[in-house]
């Protein structure tokens, strides 16, 4: 059986491991990131050229079933996933880790995109840490604020004037958290629910910080699923025809 994953996040790593045994497992990553982390099997890096393209590829390769791992946030992917898994017949599973659920003590404002973000940062803080990724760092190009944005390669222009930069790849620490909050004196996080661990939003809520967090998009109507082990039963039911 073959098992195309949409992969680049920790979940579709570890799936690729699991299903490596007694399965063929091509993994596909978008090739945003010049040294990605490799999953087991065979791995194809860029896009498919659209839905169009990534039914062709389907169907060339004769692909059993597809799992739509990849981050959250990158709905396009999603998007073109369903509809080529619809034009070609191909069982599809989108694999989404859970979103943040807020605690006692955190400071959360939820706001629908990158640009709503960017006009309520003035009310919240001037000291901000920027966890959203280097792709969209240019939306707060406009913004007078202090920024520290953390990503795993260099952001690229336009970028805010005062922006300060750490290349970093988690998984993170909270004491590390904690250290980074305090040493560049952080008065706000913005980060998109991306879901999973993530001691930045302790570290922000010890520290009586407000957060900004961009809700997900919207996923394609299909199947969901929000661990590795659903995700793997539900490709052993696909290969026996249940």
């Amino acid at each position: 059986m073959l098992v195309l994953i949409l992969g680049g996040t920790s979940e579709a790593r570890a799936l690729a491991g699991v299903l490596d045994e007694g399965h063929t497992v091509l993994s596909s990553l978008a090739g945003r990131t010049s040294k990605p982390l490799l999953p087991p099997g065979e791995v194809r890096i860029g896009g498919f050229g659209g839905a169009d393209g990534l039914a062709a590829f389907l169907s060339e390769r004769r692909v059993d079933a597809v799992v739509d791992a990849t981050h959250p946030f990158a709905a396009r992917i999603s998007a073109n996933a369903a509809r080529a898994a619809a034009t070609t017949g191909v069982p599809l599973l989108h694999l989404r880790r859970p979103g943040w659920v807020e605690r006692p003590g955190d400071i959360w404002h939820r706001v629908r995109d990158l640009a709503e973000a960017a006009a309520l940062l003035p009310r919240l803080g001037r000291r901000v840490f920027l966890t959203t990724g280097r792709q969209e760092i240019a939306a707060f190009a406009g913004n007078d604020q202090w920024f520290l944005a953390r990503s795993v390669e260099p952001p690229e222009p336009p970028m805010p004037t005062r922006l300060a930069t750490v290349l970093d790849r988690g998984p993170f620490t909270l004491d590390g958290e904690r250290r980074l909050l305090a040493e560049h004196a952080i008065d706000v996080l913005i980060s998109k629910d991306s879901g999973g661990v993530a001691p930045k939003l302790t570290a922000a809520r010890e520290r009586g910080i407000p957060v900004v967090l961009v809700d997900r998009p919207p996923l394609p109507l299909g199947e969901v699923v929000p661990s590795v082990a659903d995700a793997v039963d539900w490709v052993t039911r696909k290969r026996y025809g249940t």
